[in-house]
């Protein structure tokens, strides 16, 4: 009799109470019906549950240099030669460019001593149903999106950092709410600071919302001392369920 019981304990559950089991923790751990979620059409509580959409930084490699805002900026060394940017760390998943600045305006002839300023730009495209989301969800409850980054005050120029973050529709294309920023903002004390934070979030944006665009720009100048940069770290999108 303990035998036939030990057997029945150990037996796999079928696969339709294995997705209701998923079901389950997916419920537990996000409260779905409590908070009014749609659920999805033809959901993969599996899937769903593997996946953690919601909390989770959606970027990849939020921290390609694995830099620190606990600390100062890593000093640069000197005569530092600009190389590709990928040789400094993990960047998996930014596609990156630079734009190069003409000189500054002033009427004085170009100086071999004067720095050459340009434009990293480093960007990442979020398919937000890839990313476990689900068409119900976006359209009808619009969970809040949060964009958090750190930049360096390089002092470079009066702005050294923007960002900007759009929410696109399904074609990947049109731009249905937008988020701006340049800095840093210094205000009245003009005070140096290590790190500069930047953070907002999007809510109410309107059904239609599939892909998160984050694109962040920041200003390198090449001296006769070698290539200074400002750096930036912890980037990240998320998605949030109201309480």
């Amino acid at each position: 009799m303990a035998s036939q019981q030990l057997r029945a304990q150990t037996l796999p559950l079928s696969p339709g109470a294995q997705e209701q089991s998923w079901q389950q923790q997916f419920e537990g751990a996000w409260a779905l019906g409590r908070r009014g979620v749609p659920p999805p059409r033809d959901p993969d509580w599996k899937a769903l549950c593997e996946r953690k959409p919601f909390e989770r930084n959606l970027l990849q490699s939020p921290n390609p240099e694995g830099v620190n805002i606990s600390e100062p900026a890593p000093c640069q060394p000197p005569n530092s030669p600009r190389g590709p940017l990928e040789s400094l760390g993990d960047f998996s998943g930014w596609a990156i460019s630079t734009e190069e600045l003409p000189p500054l305006a002033g009427g004085t002839k170009p100086s071999s001593a004067a720095p050459r300023f340009s434009w990293c730009i480093k960007q990442q495209r979020i398919d937000l149903l890839a990313e476990g989301l689900w068409e119900e969800l976006l359209d009808s409850y619009q969970p809040n999106i949060t964009v958090m980054d750190w930049y360096e005050d390089s002092r470079l120029a009066e702005t050294v950092y923007q960002l900007q973050v759009r929410l696109l529709a399904a074609d990947g294309q049109t731009a249905l709410q937008e988020f701006h920023h340049q800095g840093p903002e210094h205000g009245a004390s003009q005070e140096k600071k290590n790190w500069c934070h930047v953070s907002h979030v999007f809510h109410g944006y309107g059904p239609g919302v599939r892909y998160v665009h984050f694109q962040h720009r920041t200003l390198d100048a090449k001296t006769p001392g070698g290539l200074r940069r400002t750096r930036v770290t912890d980037s990240s999108v998320s998605v949030q369920l109201r309480d």
